[in-house]
């Protein structure tokens, strides 16, 4: 059975004016958490899930303002819905992949199969035949770039590791980091082609410096800030 478009899609609410856009016929595991935060006036989205459904068509909270689509790195599961924003922002040593996302470089070969979901996307989707669409970037980020949308405030934090460009986003006066897929509360992924083992530490032990209050991550739950300094002590102990 597959799912109906107009079910494809979830909205949560998670406080500070950010709110949780998923997609829940996507295992846990390969499904993508979206952050929609809103401005005065003017939003940001922090990656776009598959794109096997239009978020742009489908969730009217994309829509009610000008809005900026950030990628926190370029794998398929977060990159699927960005060409249906006219603003699309990613760090430089990803815009590449952005502009012309292959299925192994954006890790959809191997990842995608039927397997990958609770119930199939709406007709015509295929498997063997998705691939992610072009979405050049309207800006390239760099570390340390500041990411602004309505008075909020987000500090671009550059953590290659999980991939080259992936990056994180840090609003200083809420404590509130997006951290993409180089941290979340559960199995982390330190083996793609382009990983880098060195790079990752690095970055984990940066993240440990940031007064973070809580964390969304590109994967499952969100979690306090005092977690996050758990599972990255954690990580590192290990190594």
């Amino acid at each position: 059975m597959r799912a109906k478009p107009e079910d494809w899609w979830r909205v949560t609410p998670v406080g500070d004016d950010v709110s949780l856009i998923d997609e829940p016929w996507i295992k846990p595991f390969y499904r993508c958490n979206c952050w929609h935060v809103r401005g005065q006036g003017e939003d940001l989205l922090i990656d776009s899930g598959m794109g096997v459904v239009s978020l742009r068509r489908w969730v009217p909270l994309v829509t009610e303002r000008p809005l900026t689509a950030v990628a926190s790195h370029t794998h398929f599961d977060h990159i699927g819905c960005h060409h249906e924003f006219e603003r699309r922002a990613v760090h430089r040593a990803e815009a590449a992949l952005l502009a012309a996302p292959g299925r192994a470089e954006t890790l959809a070969d191997p990842y995608v199969t039927d397997d990958i979901f609770e119930r199939m996307p709406p007709e015509p989707y295929d498997s063997a035949r998705y691939e992610v669409t072009p979405a050049p970037a309207t800006r390239l980020l760099e570390d340390g770039d500041e990411i602004a949308a309505g008075g909020r405030v987000f500090e671009v934090i550059h953590t290659p590791g999980h991939s080259p460009g992936g990056i994180a986003l840090f609003e200083r006066a809420t404590g509130v980091l997006f951290s993409g897929d180089i941290v979340y509360d559960g199995p982390l992924i330190e083996d793609t082609y382009h990983a880098d083992a060195a790079d990752y530490r690095r970055s984990m032990e940066r993240l440990l410096d940031y007064p973070v209050r809580v964390v969304h991550g590109g994967h499952f739950a969100s979690f306090s800030g005092e977690r996050l300094r758990a599972i990255i002590r954690e990580w590192l102990a290990r190594r």
